[in-house]
C-alpha cells in the first residue's frame, strides 16, 4: 500500500529557519487537514510532504508514485501569466487575444480531450472549456486548476489553502467535490488557516505552530482536546464584547488624549553603573508596545519605574497616568491603572484554588480570595470563562492541574477583569510549549483588540509579539551600554 512516512524530520526553510515534523504517516486513501495561523509553517509543510524542501535531519519515505501539490500562489501566478500574454487588460482593435482557454490550461501537460471533458463534467465547468482562463472567476479558476492536477490521476493530492478567496457557497461546493474525490480513492491533504474550514469528510487533522507539527490525530478526537478546542473557539470571537468591569475603569478619570507614560531622559544606575541610560519614551493612548532586549538590558528596571515600585522613579522626570512622580500621588494611584502578569507571578500563584477563583481574585488584586464575592463578580467571571472557551469542568478544576498555557491565560484575564489602562505582560510566553504559546498569542490579540486596554508586551524576541502591537522599544547592545530604538512598526 502506498504511504508517506516522515520520522524526526527537520526541513530547511532558510539559513535561520527550519520546519520540524516528528513522526507522521500518511496512508493511501486517507484525508488529512493541517491547520495553523499565518507564519506557522503550513505552506512549508505542504512543500515538505511534496518533497520540495531539503531534508536536513531524519527520514522521509515516499511510496506514492504520482504526487501533486496545488497552491493559491500557483493559481495567482498562472492568472498573471495569462494576462501578460497580451501585456494589457484591454485589447486594441483588431488585436488577437492570445490567452489560453480553460481546456488548454487543463491539458497543459497531458493532452487528453476525453479525460478533460470527463473532469470538467465532474466539476461542473464543461460550459467554461472554450472560455479564456483569465476571464474566469476565482472559484472557476480553482476548479480548472484542480482538473489540470487530476489529469495525471495523482495518488496523493496536496492542496494549499484551497478555500482562500471563495465565498460560502463556492467553499461548500468545492468541499463536496473534494469529498467525492476522496470517495473515489484519492488521498487528500488540505492545508488550511482555520479549524472551521475543515470539511466534514476529512478523517485526520494536525496543528502547526512556530514551524512545528505540534499535534496530530483522528479529527474528532483532536478537536476535543482542551487546547485545540480553545484555539478553534478563538476563531469565532472577533467582534465579541468583553465583560464590563465590576466598577468604573480607572482610565475614565484620565484626559482622553493625554500620554499614559512620559519618561524624559531617564537614568537609573547602581554604583555609578547605568542600567537605564538617558531613555526618553512616551506611550500615547491607543498604542500597544513591545519591549525587546536581552537579559540584563534594563527591561525589568523600566517596568519597575512604570509600576511605581522603583525608588529612583522619584529622581526622574517621569509622569504616569497624568501624575508626575513625587507630586503627592500614592502607589495605588498608579497601580489602579495597571494589570500585570509575569512568569514570576505565575510561579508565586500557588494557593490551592480553582481556575475560576484565580480569575475572581483579579477584582481584589490578591493571590487567592479572602473576602466575599458579589453575584455580579461571579456573573462577570463566568462571561470571561465563556470567552476563553473554558467549560465548568475546566473552570472548577484545581488551577495547578491545568496546562501551563491555560494557567497563564487565566492570569492574563485576572489582570484584565478591571479593564486596566495598561496591561503589562512580562515574558508571557516563557515556559510554554508551541501550542500553548499560540493559545496565549491569539487570545491576547482578541482581548486587546476588542477592549480599550493598552498593552506593554515584554520579550527577548521580536517574533513573539502578538499582531496587535503597534510600536516597539528595543534595547540594543552598544559596547558595555545599551542604546534605544523606538517607534511605530
Amino acid at each position: 500500500m502506498s504511504s508517506l512516512q516522515i520520522s524526526q524530520g527537520t526541513f530547511r526553510l532558510s539559513d535561520t529557519r527550519t520546519l520540524s515534523l516528528a513522526d507522521f504517516t500518511l496512508n493511501a486513501g486517507e484525508s488529512w487537514a493541517f491547520v495553523g495561523s499565518n507564519g506557522s509553517g503550513k505552506s512549508a509543510l505542504a512543500r515538505a510532504l511534496a518533497g520540495e524542501l531539503t531534508l536536513l535531519k531524519g527520514e522521509r519515505q515516499n511510496r506514492f508514485t504520482r504526487l501533486t501539490r496545488l497552491s493559491f500562489e500557483q493559481l495567482q501566478k498562472l492568472v498573471s501569466d495569462e494576462w501578460q500574454r497580451n501585456n494589457t487588460d484591454l485589447l486594441s482593435p483588431g488585436e488577437e487575444d492570445t490567452g489560453r482557454t480553460a481546456s488548454e490550461i487543463i491539458q497543459d501537460e497531458i493532452k487528453d480531450e476525453a479525460r478533460c471533458r470527463q473532469l470538467a463534467d465532474q466539476f461542473g465547468i464543461t460550459h467554461l472549456l472554450d472560455r479564456r482562463f483569465k476571464y474566469l472567476s476565482t472559484g472557476e479558476t480553482r476548479k480548472t486548476l484542480l482538473c489540470q492536477a487530476l489529469m495525471s490521476a495523482p495518488e496523493l493530492l496536496i492542496l494549499d489553502e484551497p478555500f482562500d478567496g471563495l465565498d460560502v457557497k463556492s467553499r461548500g461546493h468545492l468541499a463536496d467535490l473534494l469529498a467525492s474525490l476522496n470517495q473515489q480513492g484519492y488521498t487528500l491533504v488540505l492545508v488550511l488557516n482555520r479549524f472551521d474550514e475543515i470539511p466534514d469528510f476529512v478523517q485526520h487533522a494536525g496543528v502547526l505552530v512556530d514551524c512545528a507539527l505540534t499535534a496530530v490525530g483522528e479529527k474528532s478526537a483532536l478537536l476535543k482536546q482542551a487546547l485545540i478546542a480553545q484555539l478553534a473557539h478563538s476563531e469565532k470571537l472577533h467582534g465579541v464584547a468583553l465583560p464590563e468591569p465590576d466598577a468604573p475603569a480607572a482610565r475614565h478619570g484620565l484626559p482622553e488624549n493625554a500620554p499614559r507614560i512620559v519618561l524624559n531622559d531617564g537614568v537609573v544606575s547602581y554604583n555609578d553603573r547605568p542600567i537605564l541610560d538617558h531613555l526618553s519614551w512616551t506611550v500615547n493612548p491607543g498604542e500597544h508596545w513591545q519591549i525587546v532586549g536581552p537579559n540584563g538590558a534594563g527591561k525589568s528596571t523600566l517596568l519597575s519605574l512604570i509600576t511605581g515600585d522603583h525608588p529612583q522613579g522619584y529622581s526622574n522626570d517621569l509622569t504616569l497616568f497624568g501624575r508626575r512622580r513625587g507630586s503627592g500621588e500614592t502607589i495605588w494611584d498608579i497601580k489602579k491603572h495597571i494589570g500585570y502578569v509575569s512568569s514570576s507571578l505565575h510561579l508565586d500563584y500557588r494557593v490551592s484554588t480553582t481556575l475560576r477563583n484565580v480569575i475572581l481574585s483579579g477584582y481584589f488584586d490578591s493571590i487567592g480570595i479572602y473576602q466575599a464575592v458579589s453575584d455580579k463578580q461571579h456573573k462577570l467571571a463566568q462571561q470571561w470563562l465563556d470567552i476563553l472557551g473554558m467549560d465548568n469542568r475546566v473552570a472548577d478544576a484545581p488551577f495547578s492541574s491545568l496546562s501551563w498555557g491555560q494557567q497563564r491565560l487565566a492570569l492574563i484575564v485576572r489582570a484584565l477583569v478591571k479593564h486596566p489602562t495598561l496591561l503589562i505582560l512580562d515574558e508571557p510566553l516563557q515556559g510554554l510549549d508551541p501550542l500553548n504559546r499560540q493559545l496565549i498569542r491569539r487570545f491576547v490579540d482578541i482581548l486587546i483588540s476588542e477592549g480599550e486596554t493598552q498593552l506593554l508586551f515584554v520579550s527577548h524576541h521580536a517574533e513573539d509579539a502578538p499582531t496587535c502591537i503597534t510600536h516597539r522599544l528595543e534595547f540594543v547592545a552598544d559596547g558595555e551600554r545599551y542604546r534605544y530604538q523606538l517607534g511605530p512598526l
